[in-house]
């Protein structure tokens, strides 16, 4: 099928002051797609090209008009104030919001044409009308979406997963005991309860936008880091703590920083709110408070080269089959050819 993807972000490293957490994952999932036989056509500004000056239309195709397709696929875009609901052409605007309406209107609503709407961060309203269109299906990265969404999660490259070697991960050295990657979006409440108080008393960094830090005078801040660095980062940590907005937490929607962190062997510690977190890391990984967080960590510490490591990364490994590339491809498989109907 021609499937026209409408994406704000990146498929290379991009920039390093942006948010775009699908860095990790869109392009291997737009590459499974054109393995199993999928013509990718990109819908919105080539931005690796424009701001990043990473050249890859020897490899891919954007098209800013409005091709002939079979099939919508969009990474949903929210309103924004100040960013993406100002004019066109005011200081600062991004025009993601209204490409992707105007890609609504012609190929959803005047055409018809079959449409996947990936609510990646649940910024859909449940009474959005587009959840109730004919040809529309929403999915997210959720094991529990909202009622008539279809579970899409972030995928991760089976070769990545079966590639990588518990014993030489538990090998490395690993001189920061605790680390954080990602923003502060929603994260206020969860990093009060599992991360701060631990890390006043670990070594530890935190990367990402963190705008209003003052609370926390114990914790180090490093600031946004380019994205090739995030890898680096878990490589030289024992653990970190994969904390979610209360609406992810709630639905089972765990993000992208699991499948990072365990590939580079950085153990995951998953709060005990997270619905179903068993589904994620083994029962060892789960904490209640701080006190748990660090506790883990200092048991880390003592088995920290050992076989027992190497067999809990082993074990963080198999947890991450769900995110498998190949079982998003059967879901979008079935979606492309069958979409799921409407609830009434």
């Amino acid at each position: 099928m021609r499937i026209g993807y409408s994406f704000w972000g990146f498929l290379g490293p991009g920039v390093t002051d942006t948010p775009d957490g699908g860095r990790s994952h869109r392009r291997t999932l737009v590459d499974g797609l054109h393995t199993a036989g999928h013509d990718i056509i990109f819908l919105q500004p080539n931005r690796d090209l424009c701001e990043a000056g990473d050249d890859l239309t020897g490899h891919y195709r954007w098209d800013a008009g409005l091709p002939d397709i079979d099939a919508l696929f969009l990474e949903w875009r929210w309103p924004i104030p100040g960013r993406n609901t100002t004019p066109c052409g005011r200081p600062g605007h991004t025009c993601d919001l209204h490409r992707q309406a105007d890609l609504l209107a012609h190929y959803t609503h005047r055409l018809g044409t079959s449409t996947i709407l990936w609510d990646k961060d649940r910024r859909l309203p449940a009474t959005d009308p587009l959840r109730r269109t004919r040809n529309v299906t929403v999915c997210e990265p959720a094991l529990y979406p909202t009622p008539g969404a279809v579970p899409l999660l972030f995928p991760v490259a089976d070769t990545a997963i079966d590639a990588a070697a518990p014993d030489a991960l538990a090998a490395l050295p690993r001189p920061d005991p605790l680390c954080y990657v990602g923003n502060q979006y929603d994260r206020d409440d969860a990093f009060d309860t599992y991360f701060a108080p631990a890390a006043a008393q670990l070594p530890h960094l935190v990367a990402g936008k963190w705008t209003d830090t003052a609370r926390w005078p114990d914790v180090r801040f490093v600031g946004r880091v380019p994205f090739p660095r995030v890898a680096e980062i878990y490589a030289d940590a024992l653990a970190t703590v994969l904390l979610l907005p209360r609406r992810y937490a709630a639905a089972g929607q765990m993000t992208q920083r699991i499948f990072e962190a365990v590939l580079a062997g950085c153990a995951p510690i998953l709060p005990a709110d997270v619905r179903n977190g068993a589904a994620f890391v083994p029962p060892s990984l789960i904490v209640r408070n701080a006190t748990d967080v660090r506790h883990r960590v200092g048991w880390l510490a003592e088995i920290a080269g050992t076989g027992e490591h190497a067999r809990l990364i082993a074990e963080c490994l198999r947890h991450l089959n769900p995110f498998r590339l190949s079982t998003q491809l059967d879901v979008l498989d079935r979606l492309l050819r069958h979409p799921e109907p409407v609830a009434s």
